[in-house]
């Protein structure tokens, strides 16, 4: 094949402009850019975990390829061409063969971008923002909810295809060799230990969330490499075509594997942000048990790529990453305090990428117990509808419920919501001193007319997904929502006035939960 790729240089070849082409090579494929498209070809290679050693095969892949990367990226993936000779002899690209003549090769064909529009690129460079995180995690979140679910019969996702390929990366590491040292090695065989040892203790955890239909059809590859920003828009690309059961996931596996590559890059804010919003828009706060186990997993991947492609300090960043992914703090839990308006979700975001956090809210949970999305507006008053004391109830039960999930996996858990009431304040305490964790009270405070403007403005606007408006704040401006004395110890007032308030209000809760031993982000 390779005087094939060779002769496919010319630009002749192909049915458009194109002044030259260039060649990208990988070990499976070869990739051909030709003016404004690509042309990607299968290799003929057989490998233990794929076979392209015929054209047939090679076809049915490329139409795979194609299949399956249009559910997120269908302005890139165009079609599956032939590769002929016409009836003069010339190579063509997508054209009619001679006659009798049948295909060479066939290619997918697709519509290039710019290289600095990868969000690795981005990422390197600085110009990955919240913006395109939070563009990212909605796409990701729609593509998971939307995507199959895997059927009793497939042994996708059962324990035992979870571990396998988990402990496989430790033999392939060792069997690709490299730098040697007695210290390196123990690590390894520490890293190598803690896997077996946690995939065991989660058996039945994985067996439950393929039960309950996590496992699904998924991208199967997703890291910054393999995700495009294109006129503002997040466009996943280069799935997994070629092996169901590396695309057939939980679907916490794939957010662990971004999670975990914008941790490697250094923007830990950023990966919190990521995971965050997708648990918002997903409420898939059951899968925060299994997070730690996958993000190690998907770290010592890439630290197999690192060493197969001779990179000993990539090899061991990812080695060390996959390290202090393992460990667990201190778990902590962060209730947030404070009339509506007082700019509590805006303080629990700036917290969350500080801490390392996992955030559940009270608006977004309330309406996912009513079947309704997080901006719907229903209307109700505070004391009807979804707002009514019953569903208010329910609503704080769901959240103590999700804190205890994340606390129990070792993570800092903050909980958004008023929590104007001590009855609400109760449960939470009691959960924290169960499991031993540090607790704060984060009491979020701002003058009163600055409260109203805020709350007539957001219900002008519509678009976060709290209703309460003037009429809500003037009753809990009327209440009594003080803290007891017992609890007032526990708080730290963040003064949300202004940014620079608000910030060193979060620095002074990440500080309390540091000089208490509890985790303050982990960079």
């Amino acid at each position: 094949m390779e005087s094939l790729i060779e002769a496919l240089r010319d630009p002749a070849c192909y049915p458009h402009a194109a002044d030259r082409v260039e060649l990208e090579e990988t070990h499976i494929s070869w990739v051909l850019l030709a003016g404004d498209y690509a042309y990607k070809l299968k290799k003929a290679v057989r490998l233990p975990f794929l076979d392209f050693s015929t054209l047939a095969a090679r076809r049915h892949f490329c139409e795979e390829e194609l299949r399956l990367n249009r559910r997120t990226a269908p302005e890139l993936y165009l079609e599956v061409v032939p590769i002929v000779r016409d009836a003069g002899g010339a190579l063509r690209v997508g054209g009619r063969a001679g006659a009798a003549a049948e295909p060479l090769e066939y290619a997918v064909r697709m519509r290039r971008f710019a290289a600095d529009e990868l969000a690795d690129a981005m990422a390197r460079r600085g110009a990955l923002g919240e913006g395109e995180i939070d563009a990212l995690a909605a796409a990701l979140a729609r593509f998971h909810l939307a995507a199959p679910r895997t059927d009793a019969a497939s042994a996708c996702g059962t324990p035992e295809a979870i571990e396998a390929p988990a402990l496989a990366n430790f033999d392939q590491i060792e069997a690709l060799g490299g730098p040697r040292d007695a210290g390196a090695s123990a690590r390894l065989a520490a890293l190598r230990a803690w896997t077996l040892r946690e995939g065991r203790r989660l058996r039945p955890v994985f067996a439950a969330r393929r039960a309950q239909g996590f496992v699904r059809e998924c991208h199967g590859d997703l890291h910054l490499g393999n995700v495009a920003f294109i006129g503002g828009r997040a466009v996943p690309f280069d799935c997994i075509e070629f092996d169901p059961a590396l695309r057939w996931i939980d679907v916490m596996g794939e957010v662990a594997f971004l999670v975990m590559d914008l941790l490697a890059h250094r923007l830990p804010a950023l990966a919190w942000r990521l995971l965050n919003a997708w648990l918002e828009a997903t409420g898939d706060y059951g899968g925060i048990g299994v997070l730690r186990y996958y993000l190690v997993y998907r770290a010592m991947v890439r630290a197999k790529i690192a060493r197969l492609r001779g990179s000993q300090e990539a090899f061991a960043d990812y080695a060390a990453l996959a390290e202090s992914l393992a460990e667990e703090g201190r778990p902590c839990l962060v209730l947030m305090h404070g009339v509506s308006g007082s700019g509590k979700t805006v303080a629990a975001q700036k917290l969350l990428e500080k801490l390392g956090a996992v955030r559940v809210r009270s608006d977004v949970e309330r309406k996912r117990l009513h079947g309704l999305a997080p901006r719907a507006r229903t209307g109700a008053g505070l004391s009807a509808g979804i707002y009514d004391a019953a569903a208010g109830r329910r609503t704080y039960a769901r959240l103590a419920e999700c804190a205890a999930l994340v606390l129990e996996a070792g993570y800092p858990a903050i909980v958004d919501a008023a929590f104007l009431e001590r009855a609400q304040r109760e449960p939470f305490l009691r959960l924290a001193g169960r499991l031993g964790a540090a607790c704060v009270i984060a009491h979020c405070t701002a003058p009163e007319a600055v409260l109203r403007r805020r709350v007539a403005l957001r219900e002008a606007r519509a678009e976060d997904a709290s209703e309460a408006g003037p009429a809500v704040l003037e009753r809990q401006l009327a209440g009594n929502g003080r803290l007891a004395p017992g609890e007032a110890e526990l708080a730290v007032t963040i003064d949300t006035q202004a940014e620079a308030g608000t910030r060193a209000g979060v620095d002074a809760v990440a500080a309390r939960l540091a000089a208490e031993g509890a985790p303050v982000g982990l960079h």
